[in-house]
């Protein structure tokens, strides 16, 4: 099985992304939850607790529900490789 495929996936696509108070959820295609990734926007409690700003979080979440179009994409060839070609 290939890590793309969508016939046999146990987390199917389309994956997306859903904003609480406190943290950003990525779903999979059934709506099970991934991925939790918080954050705080008040900057004392932010930095005390050591969590991301809601912009820093966003984005990671955004990426992550990438993951299953980014897996399926066609291989592209290494670009090591051919620098290492002669």
């Amino acid at each position: 099985m290939n890590i793309g495929d969508k016939s046999d996936s146990r987390f199917p696509p389309p994956w997306s992304v859903e904003e609480t108070d406190a943290c950003f959820i990525v779903k999979d295609g059934n709506r099970q939850a991934l991925a939790f990734v918080y954050f705080e926007d008040k900057p004392g409690k932010r930095t005390a607790a050591n969590l991301l700003t809601r912009d820093e979080a966003r984005r990671i979440a955004e990426n992550i529900a990438k993951l299953p179009e980014l897996l399926s994409a066609e291989p592209r060839p290494d670009a090591n490789a051919l620098i290492h070609r002669r």
